[in-house]
């Protein structure tokens, strides 16, 4: 045994401490003699690692496995001793094997000691936390982070991230957000990558590769390197009525053409954890749902990593009318698959007792153990259980200025320019002189970095007003000053808006300044509670009275630009129609304020480009690009009566999929495909030339969207097939290819297997899902 330990322990200084400890009481273990380990497969595949964990678990009393699989929140220790509450209590038992939300080196070191003073065999906890984008140094929210196209950029943002977080002792991540939505009614868009699957797909690859930082997912010993989750599966953002926590219905097709593939794509990645979502599926809550995680994510992905609830989500089996009782609701999630319980206790509390009575088994609860024990030694934590709680490193690493930088190159990069008519922007002063700044937004700070902004200090935000006083300074621009209204709270309590609608007192300073102005620059909202989780909006236009604003200032006859900070498209129906340009800022993070100014300014060219598309109102939601057709499909060369079509509205977004304006032009042409068809084995290949026509330098997000006219199963009416991110200088010309493939035309067949079927296609290689100007078909045969 002495032998078998120091093979598996390693040699490290906290490894003598372990083996003595384990050599003594090994004795004293639940009875274990052999190892009952049978089912489990490991996410390393690495002898050793597996060997390592087997070993442990012949040692460790069900109680102690079982506490492993417990998951807390950092209140059960304040500044040295634990508290005496139910939590502390559990460290006491060596019965906590995660936490989440303990920040900083110094805190994370003391809990773990805390921890390894009460584990029996010294087993070190894992921290964990939600770094959705960016620890201290705070990024744009993931959904604008996806509208710049730029999968480099967001593996550079995570990467940042995680470095951040590791070096504050956060081992765990629960990030990437992939669940796939075309609903801006529900709050958590904000945290995604839009409506398209395709894209979808790629950039929880790019946010898996930056937040884990490997080449080798199987390696993870490196001490800035965390474990990414996959979150939340499946199904979330499909909520009824875009209603946080709702069920969902989706057809198992739909499940495995739209909500699956950015999952898999994760696990193909090596992300090391799932996360389950709070909704029932089809009737089933999927924190205990067998189908998800046994038959799609184990047997069908191969994913061999660990699956943790969201928060309390075993105990809300009961409310959901799934389980009668705690008790239930923890025999029914360890069936379905769940190695670890976030906060409910339904594990702590109850497996004990259902393994003694048979309801479950042993090798249930070994096999979720073994995955908990594999990452914390694959982490190194065994090795060295301090080794995230480097106190120079955090000072060194976190708000560093390099990460710095790159918040102001993901914020520009991030920025979509929705309208601009006359060429109102950029704001130059032979253009404009004096500029009002009205709007709720033009001095606001705290909502800049957005939900989810996890240690992002508020008040270091830049703010709009402070970015284009600086970058104006010295300037003929004079800037004038009119908050106008204010936005309206909700208090997050009760989930209500406190004020329905603020006063407008403020209007008539607003219209008096922007009488005296050239230009009015009108900043306005949503206040960052507005979005994330249980966010849900029904009227998804500019809260407050913010319209009514802006239509007192359209009477004034002078420029309107609108600067929007939001966590979800809007209904901008309205000031679409009215106002001369919309600038979509989203919520840009740490230099929101100086990215905005360099817009404004000309000084950075606009490129982003929506991934999600903005409905005329909400009786559209969802609405997006890549619909079908129906058997009576409305388009101008059908006739009107008797189609598929509003009376009170078109059926196409207000803006939609793939839109954003530049400052300069980009002229297609000259497409060309070297074949027209081809067959199993083959390919085409195609290329465009794009041309910078206009008077800036700039960047373009050349799209290609395919058509599949004839299939077994309809397909949409274009599908995003591939994207290429160029920079042009004016007058510059470049050639963009793309290969279409098999793997280009493959979809979900009725067997839910993918499937290719010869037939007749169309392309487009566009600016938007909505450019239909350059076409060309092929065939496959």
């Amino acid at each position: 045994m002495r032998n078998r330990l120091k093979n598996w322990l390693g040699h490290g200084k906290y490894a003598a401490t372990l083996l003595a400890t384990t050599i003594a009481l090994s004795s004293c273990n639940s009875g274990n003699s052999k190892k009952s380990v049978t089912e489990w497969q490991s996410y390393s595949g690495d002898p050793q690692i597996e060997n390592k964990v087997d070993s442990l678990l012949l040692l460790m009393s069900l109680e102690e496995k079982i506490g492993q699989m417990n998951q807390y929140s950092a209140n059960f220790a304040a500044t040295g001793e634990v508290v005496d509450n139910q939590s502390g209590a559990y460290l006491k038992k060596g019965m906590i094997g995660s936490t989440f939300n303990a920040f900083g080196a110094e805190k994370v070191r003391m809990l773990q000691e805390q921890n390894l003073k009460y584990s029996r065999l010294k087993i070190p906890m894992l921290f964990a936390a939600d770094v959705i984008h960016g620890l201290e140094t705070t990024f744009p929210i993931p959904l604008a982070e996806a509208c710049s196209w730029d999968l480099d950029l967001m593996q550079k943002t995570a990467r940042a991230a995680a470095e951040e977080a590791t070096a504050s002792g956060i081992a765990w991540n629960f990030a990437p957000m992939v669940d796939m939505s075309a609903d801006p009614r529900w709050g958590r868009v904000m945290e995604g990558a839009g409506e398209d699957v395709y894209l979808g797909s790629l950039v929880a690859r790019a946010r898996v590769k930056g937040f884990q930082g490997i080449q080798d997912y199987r390696d993870l010993s490196k001490s800035n390197t965390l474990i990414a989750t996959a979150k939340h599966f499946v199904g979330y953002g499909a909520a009824q009525g875009g209603r946080d926590y709702h069920t969902t219905n989706i057809s198992e097709h739909k499940l495995h053409e739209t909500y699956f593939p950015p999952f898999q794509a994760a696990v193909e990645e090596g992300v090391g954890s799932f996360m389950t979502s709070f909704n029932d599926l089809n009737g089933v809550p999927a924190t205990g749902n067998k189908y998800l995680f046994k038959d799609i994510l184990r047997d069908q992905f191969g994913f061999n990593g660990l699956v943790v609830t969201d928060y309390t989500a075993i105990m809300e089996l009961i409310p959901h009318g799934y389980a009668k009782d705690l008790k239930h609701a923890a025999q029914l999630s360890l069936d379905a698959g769940i190695d670890m319980d976030m906060i409910s206790e339904a594990f702590v509390t109850h497996l004990k007792a259902l393994v003694e009575e048979g309801s479950i088994s042993m090798a249930q609860i070994d096999v979720a153990v073994a995955r908990i024990l594999e990452m914390k030694f694959l982490l190194g934590l065994f090795e060295d259980p301090y080794r995230y709680c480097d106190a120079e490193r955090e000072q060194q690493v976190v708000m560093k200025e390099e990460y710095q930088h790159l918040a102001l190159e993901a914020a520009q990069s991030s920025i979509v320019l929705l309208k601009n008519d006359d060429n109102v922007l950029p704001l130059k002063p032979e253009k404009a002189k004096r500029v009002a700044l009205i709007g709720p937004f033009v001095q606001e700070r705290k909502s800049l970095n957005g939900e989810w902004a996890i240690k992002g200090d508020r008040n270091k935000s830049v703010t709009l007003e402070e970015g284009l006083m600086q970058k104006y300074a010295g300037s003929k621009v004079k800037f004038t000053y009119a908050k106008g209204t204010d936005l309206p709270l909700i208090d997050r309590k009760t989930q209500k808006v406190t004020t329905q609608k603020p006063s407008s007192k403020g209007f008539a300073e607003a219209i008096r300044t922007a009488k005296n102005s050239d230009v009015v620059l009108v900043a306005m909202g949503e206040n960052y509670h507005w979005s994330g989780e249980a966010a849900s909006r029904s009227d998804i236009t500019l809260p407050g009275n913010q319209r009514e604003l802006l239509k007192a200032l359209k009477k004034t006859g002078k420029p309107i630009i609108l600067v929007l900070f939001n966590g979800r498209p809007l209904d901008l129906s309205w000031e679409a129609e009215n106002v001369d340009a919309i600038v979509e800022a989203w919520y840009p993070g740490l230099k929101s304020g100086h990215a905005l100014a360099n817009i404004i300014a000309g000084d950075y060219n606009p490129s982003a480009k929506l991934v999600m598309s903005f409905p005329r109102n909400v009786g559209q939601v969802p609405v997006f690009y890549n619909q079908k057709n129906t058997g009576r499909p409305f388009n101008d060369q059908a006739p009107a009566d008797y189609r598929s079509n509003y009376i009170d509205v078109e059926n196409t977004p207000l803006f939609t999929f793939g839109h954003g304006l530049s400052y300069t032009q980009f002229e297609y042409s000259n497409l060309k495909l070297n074949k027209s068809s081809f067959s199993k084995g083959g390919k085409i290949e195609l290329s465009v030339e794009v041309k910078n026509t206009g008077n800036y330098d700039g960047e373009e997000i050349v799209q290609l969207y395919i058509h599949d006219k004839v299939a077994s199963v309809t397909r949409p009416v274009k599908e995003l097939k591939g994207f290429e991110k160029i920079f042009l200088k004016k007058g510059e010309s470049k050639t963009v290819q793309f290969t279409i493939d098999e793997s280009t035309i493959a979809f979900v067949g009725l067997d839910l297997q993918k499937t290719v079927e010869p037939g007749d296609f169309e392309l487009w290689v566009a600016k938007s899902a909505a450019d239909e100007s350059l076409k060309a078909d092929f065939q496959y045969l």
